[in-house]
């Protein structure tokens, strides 16, 4: 499977994303962020956008968001997360498993397994970009839509996508800020 192929095309479908301002409605703000959504191109449910500023710089932001060392010490929706292959220096297999739920791409080294319903992630990502008025801080915008799969009714998961993008951010606000604390 060519996952650089695949990568690159998912990078193009995000920044689409991103520079398309067209039918997003706005349906949670809370602990400034705020998550808008529209219906997917990619499935039958939506694709949400969540929104927040985070006060470093985006070189900073991308790697702590990606890198397992970071990664699974602040993101406390993993149970488990971790690079199964670098494909080059911007691309990576990760393994990431959840607590409540679990999406996936396929990959022969990490085979499905029956304790765990796997689900599918359409082209989600984050776009990361320095503020014009303040290039010491960064916009994060997360883009997910993802088919959980499972016995999980549809009403539920509606509900639940927008919170998992405001903890998202809020989370990696108070890693990145944990990590300065302690240089």
């Amino acid at each position: 499977m060519d996952y650089k192929k695949i990568t690159d095309e998912v990078s193009e479908k995000i920044l689409s994303y991103s520079q398309d301002t067209s039918g997003w409605r706005v349906i949670k703000v809370s602990k400034n962020v705020t998550v808008s959504s529209k219906p997917s191109k990619e499935y039958a449910g939506n694709i949400y956008r969540g929104e927040g500023i985070i006060k470093e710089v985006p070189s900073k932001i991308i790697p702590f968001m990606y890198l397992p060392e970071y990664r699974s010490k602040w993101d406390k929706a993993l149970k488990s997360y971790k690079l199964l292959e670098r494909i080059d220096q911007d691309t990576g297999i990760y393994h990431s498993v959840t607590h409540s739920y679990a999406v996936s791409v396929e990959y022969s080294s990490c085979p499905p397994t029956p304790s765990c319903v796997r689900g599918y992630n359409n082209p989600c990502g984050y776009v990361c970009s320095p503020l014009p008025e303040n290039p010491e801080h960064s916009k994060l915008v997360v883009f997910i839509q993802p088919e959980l799969g499972g016995m999980l009714p549809g009403s539920v998961v509606e509900t639940a996508l927008p919170t998992t993008l405001i903890n998202l951010i809020t989370e990696t606000r108070a890693g990145l800020k944990g990590l300065k604390d302690c240089n």
